[in-house]
């Protein structure tokens, strides 16, 4: 039975629960070797355990993006993908599929196809969250009003370096869930070190009742496991980028990518 937007997320994280499984996200550049490309890559994630879908929308100056993803977005933007061939995408990918869809990108694109027309057509679209990764709360309402009004999640960064005061106004505001950060720096240059972040994930899950996903720097399911063993979600994208980037054609792609993201996924299933 398909669920609205605003009540697929919390049902996704509610379920995970209860068999003890962190979620599993991975992180796909939509239009990276084009939009339908990317579409046979949704599928493949999700018949591989796919929890929740990151979808990276392209832009020309992405500061949290390391160079895997960088060049992710410069294929993309080269095939001309933009916001509204991302949300037909995920028009068509709802009709066949429950999992949750998060767009994760820049003000940019987003405030120039407008907060409200945004909102709207997300919504309508079947997405569920939005993280707009230079969007601090602070500044966020212009986006995060209309989003909420539309039932779609507004998701805010954490980081090692917030400071108590970050800490708390973004769980203040965020809905969904908290993406912490686990490296300070951007994606996929430095490798995830759960020892160090551990206390600090801790910290964060006390204050609230919203869960907590973990992203950048993990590549291996060893890491995955570990950070399922502390948080309720694992993010997956550089390593996923990679594997698409050095593929040698798109089928090979989508095979590499399902049979790493069986893997990690089965190391977010907690004591199996």
């Amino acid at each position: 039975m398909s669920l609205p937007s605003n009540e697929r997320l919390s049902e996704t994280f509610a379920r995970l629960r209860e068999r003890d499984e962190a979620a599993f996200i991975p992180f796909l550049m939509a239009g990276d070797g084009g939009l339908d490309a990317t579409e046979q890559m949704l599928d493949a994630v999700v018949e591989a355990g796919a929890d929740i879908i990151e979808l990276g929308v392209a832009f020309s100056d992405p500061m949290a993006d390391g160079p895997a993803l960088q060049r992710a977005a410069e294929r993309a933007l080269a095939e001309g993908t933009n916001l509204t061939g991302v949300l037909d995408l995920v028009v068509r990918f709802r009709k066949r599929c429950d999992v949750p869809i998060i767009l994760f990108g820049y003000a940019n694109p987003f405030l120039t196809f407008g907060p409200e027309a945004l909102a709207q057509a997300a919504a309508k679209a079947g997405v569920n969250g939005v993280l707009c990764v230079d969007m601090p709360p602070d500044e966020a309402e212009v986006l995060r009003r209309p989003l909420r009004e539309n039932g779609v999640d507004m998701i805010f960064l954490l980081a090692p370096t917030s400071t108590p005061e970050r800490i708390g106004r973004v769980l203040e505001n965020a809905s969904g869930f908290v993406y912490f950060v686990s490296v300070a720096g951007v994606t996929g240059v430095k490798a995830a070190n759960t020892e160090a972040i551990a206390g600090l994930v801790q910290d964060i899950r006390s204050q609230t009742v919203l869960p907590v996903g973990i992203g950048f720097g993990i590549t291996e399911p060893e890491q995955a496991r570990a950070v399922a063993n502390m948080a309720d979600a694992v993010v997956v994208g550089t390593a996923i980028t990679r594997l698409i980037e050095e593929a040698e054609d798109g089928p090979t792609a989508v095979a590499r990518v399902a049979s790493f993201a069986r893997e990690m996924k089965q190391a977010t299933r907690r004591k199996r």
